[in-house]
């Protein structure tokens, strides 16, 4: 807690002053009216409030002026400005980031803090001094334990060549299963500074099971609701894609390598006289290859993300009618997010994280 006048007559009247002074900068003149309320006995949350920060902010200005006095408080560490840190300091702050990878500024300023005694009170110099050190914040890729470049490699080159090809009488399509749950998915959004934001809880416990196709081509989409997505869903919608492309000689159908896509039972299906379809399997461990993967993604964007739906029913019927009618009404809006933009991805060209 700080307390009351601690400021002697002097420095109040300094600090005042600069305050008062009409060609000081607005943020200056900030750190001068929280350390005067601060002297009149208000709490940092207190004076944090009154002037919109954060009480954090207001500790660590009066930290400076208590350490540095009026001079200290006119300091600021902006992306252009010199840097508080010696270079032998900010080798080891780029160790030390490297070594552990924080999660967040607010780490960061505290073992400068505790390492170097240096306080940045503003987070926006911290973030320009680090990005003056060469970092920058990063969201780790999923990647599978056994990725095989060469494996991917061969997949990308022997889809191109189906693509460069293919008669005018025949498709591409790709399947997977998805199973979203009846909740809402909190996402940051920008609003008024004053208002707090909620989203209504649902019970989370139910799911839809979904086997699905989409035609990249057109966004022509095949979505099932199932009970369960196995060998028998997988044939249902096989047949789905066969009566959606009544006058193609062939459809080629890509997916992964789920036990159920490998059953007895679709392999006789396929069997059978007449049949148009040829499956084609992604690489193991590769949903990165699937495009159909990206449009789960996209589906979540526009139907869980900062929205809530009172009923199951509403849910899924939100849901179904994204993937059967808008996606495909919608595709040019749709395609660019949902592509066969294809990349290697190989565990050698990351740092992976344990």
């Amino acid at each position: 807690m700080i307390r009351a006048g601690f400021l002697s007559a002097d420095d109040r009247a300094s600090v005042a002053a600069l305050l008062r002074d009409g060609s000081a900068e607005h943020r200056l003149t900030r750190r001068a009216n929280a350390v005067l309320l601060l002297d009149d006995g208000w709490s940092c949350e207190e004076a944090a409030k009154a002037l919109y920060l954060d009480d954090d902010t207001v500790r660590s200005w009066a930290k400076l002026y208590r350490e540095g006095g009026l001079k200290a408080l006119t300091r600021f560490e902006s992306g252009g400005s010199a840097s508080h840190l010696t270079l032998a300091q900010e080798e080891a702050l780029k160790a030390w980031i490297g070594a552990t990878l924080p999660r967040s500024t607010r780490h960061v300023g505290a073992y400068i803090e505790k390492e170097f005694g240096v306080v940045y009170e503003s987070r926006a110099g911290l973030i320009a001094l680090l990005h003056r050190l060469g970092l920058a914040y990063h969201k780790p890729e999923e990647i599978g334990r056994k990725l095989d470049p060469k494996k991917q490699q061969t997949f990308i080159a022997a889809y191109e060549d189906l693509l460069n090809s293919m008669d005018p009488d025949e498709a591409v399509l790709f399947v997977d299963a998805v199973h979203p749950t009846h909740a809402a998915r909190p996402v940051g959004c920008w609003g008024p500074a004053e208002e707090k934001l909620a989203i209504e809880q649902t019970s989370g416990r139910q799911r839809l099971n979904i086997h699905g196709a989409i035609d990249l081509e057109t966004g022509k989409t095949a979505m099932l609701d199932v009970e369960t997505v196995d060998a028998v869903s997988t044939i249902r919608l096989l047949e789905a894609i066969e009566a959606m492309y009544p006058m193609l000689v062939m459809i080629h159908v890509f997916l992964d390598n789920a036990r159920y896509h490998h059953a007895k039972l679709v392999q006789e299906w396929l069997a059978q006289p007449g049949r148009r379809i040829t499956l084609h399997f992604v690489p193991a461990y590769c949903p990165h290859l699937n495009p159909i993967e990206r449009l789960w993604g996209v589906m979540h964007k526009h139907l869980t993300h900062n929205k809530s739906y009172a009923t199951y029913r509403e849910f899924a019927e939100a849901t179904l009618t994204f993937l059967r009618e808008k996606v495909p009404k919608n595709w040019p809006e749709f395609c660019d997010s949902v592509s066969d933009n294809f990349r290697v991805i190989n565990p050698k060209d990351f740092r992976v994280v344990v």
